[in-house]
């Protein structure tokens, strides 16, 4: 298996590569997402989207009218990738881009001063998680800390299994189950999942 949560393997990558798609296209995942955009406080609400690498996710959020984008990726190359199809599509860059690790995300103070209201990893835990379990809660509570108490994570994974871990301060729901292509008809049913985090009350 590749080492998705070393840097060193998507620095590579990164070199050769200028678009992909993880589990499934950004235009699929924007219909699962409309429901809790309505509900952010408007087009200025803070948006944290992890792992962002070559997808185009930020740009289907800035042409849906938010404002306040903030895409962490902690390869440089993703960074240059975003800022460059951020231009291409808009003839600017107003987003703001940040070199940084999706499980360090309480050292980063332009991080970790903001409160968001919605937070965004489209297979970034999957990829953090080749490192095990503990750095997946390492992602998870660096998240809640830069989470508003009334902001939510929406999560895509391969894994039925992605936020089992006791020590997540999160309530979990699976709020979408997306099946994946068949090659033949009599394939078994193979799903990605949708996950929606809560905050768990502060005791």
């Amino acid at each position: 298996m590749p080492d998705f949560d070393k840097q060193s393997y998507w620095h590579q990558r990164f070199e050769s590569e200028t678009a992909f798609e993880w589990l499934f296209p950004s235009s699929t995942f924007m219909p699962l997402l409309e429901a809790f955009l309505n509900k952010l406080p408007g087009s200025d609400a803070r948006i944290l989207h992890l792992g962002f690498g070559t997808s185009d996710l930020q740009v289907q959020l800035r042409m849906r009218g938010f404002v306040n984008i903030t895409n962490v990726d902690y390869e440089p190359l993703a960074i240059e990738r975003g800022r460059h199809l951020e231009m291409t599509a808009f003839g600017d860059v107003t987003m703001q881009y940040i070199t940084a690790g999706a499980t360090n995300l309480a050292s980063v103070p332009k991080i970790s001063s903001q409160k968001y209201h919605l937070v965004i990893d489209k297979s970034t835990a999957d990829a953090i998680s080749c490192a095990g379990d503990d750095a997946v809660l390492a992602m998870a509570q660096g998240i809640r800390q830069s989470l508003a108490d009334d902001g939510v994570w929406i999560s895509v994974s391969y894994s039925a299994f992605r936020y089992d871990h006791p020590q997540l301060p999160f309530d979990v729901e699976v709020i979408a189950n997306i099946p994946t292509a068949k090659a033949r008809a009599t394939d078994p049913d193979i799903y990605h999942y949708c996950y929606l985090l809560r905050p768990k009350p502060k005791v």
